[in-house]
């Protein structure tokens, strides 16, 4: 009695200096930073925010393959123009898989683009799309989107992994272009080997972002977005 007594009164709190946040709890962040420049190219503003929205879309293309052996059920994957794929991982004949895009068929990466856009979606999990993208142009609200920058390598400092794409446009429309939402848009092709089909997807939203602040880019200046993805930063 007195030891079961002495147990309960024990306060099982785990002391600070005992934790080591960065090899006993292993941590995925992602970040969002915007640098807009000015006409001259000099920056006027940085923009910083952690990035915590990866869409319905990512989670389904993450899940394991025993999520789908335990359950004997497909996912859902929806394009960015509405239709959606039934996709359904398994080990051997049967599974769908993800091939790579390759140059023939002139995908040669799976990231398409970072959209950014004029709108705002309250659910970004839901999100197959942004709520108003900005067109790539010259015209009234538009901007030049430049090819999308992908790592090189995985920078390794210590136990912290990372990479970075980005992104710059450029405003030639003539007036300020107001951004609020930031996306990432891949490539995707689903294939079943049992009977060699591949079915297109096509451009997919698989991150999702509404800015905490509006970013305005000036007639004739630029923006260039990154996002940073880190593991145990």
């Amino acid at each position: 009695m007195m030891i079961s007594k002495g147990v309960e009164d024990i306060n099982v709190k785990m002391p600070n200096d005992v934790l080591n946040t960065n090899s006993d709890e292993p941590s995925f962040n992602v970040h969002l930073t915007a640098i807009v420049r000015d006409s001259e190219g000099r920056i006027i503003k940085v923009h910083r925010q952690r990035s915590h929205s990866p869409t319905a879309n990512f989670i389904a293309l993450l899940l394991p393959v025993s999520f789908f052996s335990a359950s004997n059920v497909s996912v859902s994957v929806t394009n960015t123009g509405g239709s959606t794929y039934s996709y359904q991982k398994a080990i051997g004949g049967g599974g769908a898989s993800i091939p790579y895009p390759n140059t023939s068929g002139n995908k040669p990466s799976y990231f398409v683009m970072i959209q950014v856009g004029s709108g705002q979606q309250s659910n970004p999990y839901t999100a197959i799309s942004l709520a108003a993208p900005i067109a790539n142009g010259t015209g009234a609200g538009q901007l030049i989107y430049s090819s999308v920058t992908l790592p090189v390598s995985i920078a390794v400092s210590g136990n912290s992994a990372s990479f970075y794409i980005s992104q710059t446009y450029n405003n030639n429309s003539g007036s300020t272009v107001t951004i609020t939402e930031v996306g990432i848009i891949v490539y995707l092709r689903l294939a079943n080997y049992t009977n060699t089909t591949v079915i297109t997807v096509g451009n997919t939203l698989v991150w999702y972002d509404v800015l905490s602040s509006p970013i305005s880019v000036p007639n004739g200046g630029s923006v260039t977005i990154y996002y940073t993805f880190t593991v145990n930063p």
